[in-house]
């Protein structure tokens, strides 16, 4: 199955770590990820797979961003089962 998640990336930060839960100016959700990669060449982007895979529990492979490459307002599609994804939203903090 394949899940599309809003992601806010917050490229230069301390840690690659996947923050929380925060609504964008329309009020919808996006999940907030935060990477130490420079968004320049790809980078964050990559960045921004990895630490969504890594905190979701699957490969890299099964992460990639769909549209946004160059904004900070992503979509990244998810390669695994609709209610892991949703319960994974779920449990992520609110920001």
């Amino acid at each position: 199955m394949t899940v599309t998640i809003p992601v806010r990336a917050v490229p230069k930060a301390q840690r690659d770590v996947v923050a929380g839960v925060t609504t964008d100016d329309a009020g919808r959700a996006e999940v907030v990820v935060r990477v130490t990669a420079a968004p320049e060449g790809g980078k964050a982007n990559k960045a921004v797979c990895a630490a969504v895979a890594k905190s979701l529990g699957v490969a890299k492979g099964c992460v990639r961003v769909t549209r946004g490459e160059t904004s900070r307002h992503k979509m990244v599609e998810v390669n695994a089962d609709d209610d892991a994804v949703a319960a994974w939203v779920g449990s992520l903090p609110r920001l």
